[in-house]
């Protein structure tokens, strides 16, 4: 079984975990209805993808 040979320092260890927080989505504003988007999504409740109709709204 693998036994550490030299204890990881608080430094080393908060280093490694760098990566791993949570990203945060970057939302913009509809220009019609003014709701909040993410980019690059298609609106589900009106159907719409960079102003075309792409799917039938629900």
């Amino acid at each position: 079984m693998a036994v550490p040979k030299k204890k990881t320092s608080k430094s080393k260890r908060n280093m490694r975990r760098a990566h791993d927080s949570l990203s945060t989505f970057n939302w913009i504003e509809d220009p019609k209805s003014g709701e909040p988007v993410r980019p690059h999504h298609i609106d589900l409740k009106t159907g719409m993808y960079k102003g075309r109709q792409v799917i039938d709204a629900k």
